[in-house]
């Protein structure tokens, strides 16, 4: 039996791709900098931004130093235009996800959240519409552990009081979220509504796993 539904944030409840796109190569151009230049300095910070060791506006100050181009008010503005445009994807969701949240609360289904994110995108999932859906919320930039290590979804299940074999997962398929959770005995289910074929970036279908084409489609898996 199904106690507990646990999610992944982006791309199976908000998604990068109906908003406007804030990564590196925005960023650097925001900046001023050569993307290349950027992203060497940029990229090499993702583990330690995931995971609490560095802040995003400290990992911003440095790449800024690096490059000439840091002032106050240029960090400020990156980091403003940053936390604006996570925010916009809350506003951009799927139709069916707080529907789909409100059933499973209906049905007494508990609900966890684990997600691989920045300090400021921890701030922005804690004020969000969606935050008080979940019974349990581990947040890789708090936890200082991420995706596919399964200590973050031990975790998980544990706050949540229930097993692994009574948990349903439903992620996009990153970080090999999948599998994960797979691995712990739990039922992996890919959310696959937000994918769209043309951008790469997006985790391909997975047809290993349960394929959920929209989000009320969870309902039906908790038995």
């Amino acid at each position: 039996m199904i106690r507990a539904v646990i999610f992944d944030m982006y791309e199976t409840l908000v998604t990068h791709y109906e908003s406007p796109l804030y990564f590196s190569e925005q960023i650097a151009e925001d900046a001023g900098i050569p993307v290349e230049d950027f992203r060497s300095i940029w990229c090499p910070t993702e583990d330690a931004r995931s995971t609490g060791k560095i802040t995003l506006d400290r990992a911003l100050e440095i790449v800024l130093r690096e490059n000439g181009r840091y002032s106050k008010k240029l960090l400020d503005q990156i980091m403003k235009k940053r936390i604006r445009i996570k925010q916009e994807l809350f506003r951009r969701m799927h139709p069916e996800i707080i529907p789909m949240l409100s059933r499973l609360k209906e049905k007494g289904v508990l609900i966890g959240l684990i997600s691989n994110c920045f300090s400021e995108e921890a701030k922005v999932i804690r004020e969000s519409i969606l935050f008080s859906y979940f019974d349990a919320v581990c947040l890789s930039y708090e936890q200082g552990v991420q995706k596919p290590d399964r200590e973050i979804f031990d975790r998980c299940i544990e706050l949540l009081s229930v097993s692994a074999d009574e948990c349903l997962y439903v992620g996009d398929g990153g970080s090999r979220e999948l599998e994960a959770a797979r691995e712990l005995g739990m039922k992996a289910v890919q959310a696959v509504w937000y994918l769209k074929e043309h951008i790469p970036f997006q985790s391909p279908r997975n047809l290993e796993f349960i394929q959920a084409e929209a989000p009320l489609d969870i309902i039906n898996f908790i038995g």
